[in-house]
């Protein structure tokens, strides 16, 4: 009989994860810019609408690796629709957000994964989940962590 519970609630718990509901920290908008690693800009509501992915920064556009994530970031949702799950908003009144495509995979998650991007422990430090995504990065040497000595975006800002 326990077996039984085990099996449906098996099966609910991957139907909640098969069709995730929009909920109200949620929207789903077309991607129509992609201004570096880390931030795109959608349309929503017939206007464009700035998101800074949350938990991760991407190097800068002038730094090594930032073309790169760049374009590491469009070629995963460049014209796609996406959903946004939104965390607030940064002190550039950009919205913070976790983005999602269409088959579920979080970019945010993907672009650290790719080594395109660090773990952003400053706003982020509780997020287990990215942090051992840098970590399988780095020890695989993908994407910027070819490079034996990168240097993190806040540190080459302050630069």
């Amino acid at each position: 009989m326990r077996l039984k519970y085990r099996i449906l609630a098996t099966i609910v718990v991957l139907l909640s994860l098969a069709v995730r509901p929009v909920l109200a920290d949620e929207f789903i908008s077309e991607v129509i810019g992609i201004l570096d690693g880390d931030t795109i800009d959608v349309l929503h509501n017939h206007q464009t609408k700035r998101i800074r992915l949350n938990g991760i920064d991407c190097p800068e556009k002038g730094q090594a690796y930032g073309q790169k994530a760049k374009h590491a970031a469009s070629d995963l949702v460049f014209g796609k629709e996406v959903t946004i799950q939104t965390h607030g908003y940064d002190k550039y009144k950009r919205t913070i957000g976790d983005v999602f495509l269409p088959d579920g995979t979080n970019v945010n998650h993907t672009l650290v994964k790719d080594g395109w991007c660090w773990w952003y422990r400053k706003y982020a430090s509780r997020d287990v989940m990215l942090e051992g995504l840098e970590v399988e990065a780095r020890k695989a040497r993908r994407g910027l962590w070819a490079d034996p000595q990168p240097v993190p975006p806040w540190e080459w800002r302050k630069r």
